[in-house]
């Protein structure tokens, strides 16, 4: 069973996370493997105290990586699992 405080990994930021952030109060971030969405909803509840209105969850696909130097044996970016929490109305988590 995953803690609340081993749920969360890290805060996403890219185009277009930071765009959904700004017109759609919604937030990305890289989850626990074996997090599910009542799980991350939980633990985004305890640990930013927002209320959140809904938790959609997806799982990246691992990249393959060319290396220039080593064409014959290409190599891997790990997949992972994120989710993107919409919150509530007048909802908002502070990001430093």
């Amino acid at each position: 069973m995953l803690n609340r405080d081993s749920i969360l990994l890290e805060h996403v930021v890219t185009e277009k996370a930071t765009a959904a952030t700004s017109l759609a109060n919604q937030y990305t971030f890289k989850v626990a493997s074996a997090a599910n969405r009542i799980a991350v909803k939980r633990a985004i509840e305890g640990q930013f105290g927002v209320e959140v209105e809904a938790v959609r969850i997806a799982n990246v696909k691992p990249k393959v990586k060319m290396n220039r130097m080593r064409r014959a044996n290409p190599g891997k970016k790990p997949g992972y699992k994120k989710a993107i929490v919409r919150l509530k109305e007048g909802s908002a988590i502070e990001m430093a």
